[in-house]
């Protein structure tokens, strides 16, 4: 059994048991979340699609830890200048181990 939930402007597919890496989600370690936006259910050979979203149909999460991710640089010169720019930024994110899918 699977499921399709939309995240952040994201669709991730998941099942029970697993563990995926969302962008940063509020709440504190150790607490369980629900998410409602889910987009396809499929158990065996059966498959329930939304229009956009199943009604009633929601994934339950844990969180199991947050952080930053690896620092990203962004480099270009500026237009008609002799300077170079260099930026760098580091992504929030939330990992989610899936606890129920209803």
């Amino acid at each position: 059994m699977y499921a399709v939930v939309r995240t952040d402007g994201k669709q991730i597919k998941v099942s029970v048991g697993d563990k995926v890496r969302v962008e940063k989600v509020d709440g504190d370690i150790e607490t369980e979340i629900t998410m409602n936006e889910v987009l396809m259910i499929s158990k065996d050979a059966k498959v329930v699609y939304g229009r956009p979203y199943i009604k009633g149909a929601t994934v339950k999460a844990e969180i199991i830890e947050t952080g930053k991710l690896p620092k990203v640089l962004v480099y270009g010169p500026r237009p008609k200048k002799a300077l170079k720019r260099l930026k760098g930024h580091r992504q929030k994110y939330t990992t989610l181990k899936i606890k129920e899918i209803t």
